[in-house]
């Protein structure tokens, strides 16, 4: 795909920024490795341990449980706050279970200290549990998850971390569950590099709660991946898969989006004082402020019965994949299904537009049953659900200046219903 020369410069800045990795200035990451076959399933006797402040247990310190933990075993750590950044590393920790309070993750505090990057990292540890447990202030991210097949995020709070909140890299399978993340200075939850497969694992994302951050739930290169029945609200923008050479894999395939509450993600993070250091680099610089769903490049993807409503820009966008250089024939928009959400709240919420769409590639489908708006808005691009689509260069560079806070721009800005609960946040401070 050609990018007109008037949109150069600007399509140039994005590229620079997003190729490069959101990490990298927070630390030095394990080195991605093929995740393998599930590691198999240790045989007991399986040990339990125990963790808490008053030397009333096995530790005090939560690392040195897990320093002595063999397969299969479980480590329960009592109500404290923990001083530390735990490692769960190599397939002798496979299966370990890591229980705090799961019905309230609050009384088990992970917080850093000084430059602690990870209030928990797992590598190359197939199978591990980490259940019930709050990080606040870490460097990089709250709960990292890299380099394995299947895991279990549960019962989890991310607040306050210089990366991600949950944040699973170069897996295969895997469950983020019942879990809350906040004020990330990127995304509250992510999933990325995630590898092909011959006969796909699916992971599971249910009962997720992001907010206050730059992204909701980011996904360079995300596969095979269920996000249902969870809320996206108060970022710059919900949910948003999306395609960059900087990792490996693209695009991002087959991940279904379906039964969630993406709303209000209008958070212009650029402006006031934002309780996290402000990114100048990475998806989240150059986010459309005010969107609700965002699919750059991308194929097979589901977005389907789920409630849309109060983003100023739009409810759902999809363009091409305009930022792959070294990987053009991923670029493609292709198979993407559209339908049967819910826009507006029933005609009570009419901020934004429902759907925005540059018409680039092919067999994307998007059912216009109760869209009241679209982008381009005599809705051409839309046209068809087999073969190529439409494609409009004009709707294509509209859509490339809504980059970052340009996006405010293009805001059709109404009040929002009250919902008990909730509060808008459009600038902090």
């Amino acid at each position: 795909m050609r990018i007109p020369k008037h949109v150069v410069p600007l399509a140039a800045v994005a590229t620079a920024a997003l190729l490069a990795p959101a990490a990298a200035s927070a630390q030095s990451y394990p080195k991605p490795q093929e995740p393998g076959k599930v590691q198999g399933k240790p045989k007991g006797p399986h040990h339990t341990f125990t963790v808490c402040k008053n030397g009333r247990c096995d530790f005090t310190t939560i690392q040195k449980a897990v320093n002595k933990a063999r397969a299969g075993d479980t480590i329960r750590v009592r109500n404290g706050v923990y001083r530390e950044a735990v490692q769960i590393n190599g397939q002798k920790k496979r299966y370990l279970r890591l229980i705090g309070n799961p019905a309230h993750p609050k009384k088990v505090l992970l917080r850093a200290r000084g430059n602690m990057q990870n209030g928990v990292m797992v590598n190359s540890a197939n199978e591990v549990t980490v259940n019930g447990f709050m990080t606040r202030d870490y460097k990089s991210n709250g709960f990292f998850f890299t380099n394995l097949t299947g895991y279990t995020m549960n019962h989890l709070i991310a607040r306050h971390t210089g990366v991600y909140g949950l944040y699973a890299f170069n897996t295969i399978g895997g469950r983020m569950l019942n879990s809350e993340a906040y004020y990330a200075n990127d995304g509250s939850f992510y999933i990325g590099q995630t590898p092909r497969q011959a006969k796909p694992v699916r992971t599971m994302v249910s009962n997720v709660e992001g907010w206050g951050s730059p992204l909701g739930f980011s996904a360079t290169n995300m596969r095979y991946v269920t996000i249902t029945k969870s809320k996206f609200f108060n970022n710059a923008a919900g949910i948003v898969p999306n395609a960059l050479d900087s990792e490996k894999f693209p695009p991002p395939e087959e991940n279904t989006i379906i039964d969630n509450d993406i709303f209000w993600n209008n958070f212009n993070f650029h402006q006031g004082k934002p309780p996290f250091v402000v990114r100048k680099d990475g998806t989240a610089a150059l986010v459309p402020v005010g969107t609700g769903i965002l699919l750059l490049g991308g194929r097979g993807h589901r977005i389907e019965n789920n409630r849309i409503h109060g983003n100023f820009l739009t409810g759902v966008a999809a363009i091409d994949g305009i930022l792959l250089e070294k990987n053009p024939d991923a670029r493609s928009l292709e198979r993407n299904v559209v339908r049967n959400n819910q826009f507006g709240m029933g005609g009570a919420d009419v901020n934004g537009v429902d759907l925005m769409y540059d018409g680039s590639g092919k067999d994307n489908c998007f059912s216009l049953e109760g869209v009241r708006k679209t982008f381009p808005a005599d809705g051409t691009t839309f046209a068809g659900c087999g073969g190529p689509n439409a494609f409009s260069q004009s709707a294509q560079d509209g859509m490339i200046g809504f980059i970052g806070e340009n996006a405010l721009k293009g805001w059709d800005k109404h009040p929002h219903p009250a919902m008990p609960g909730y509060k808008p946040l459009e600038v902090y401070g």
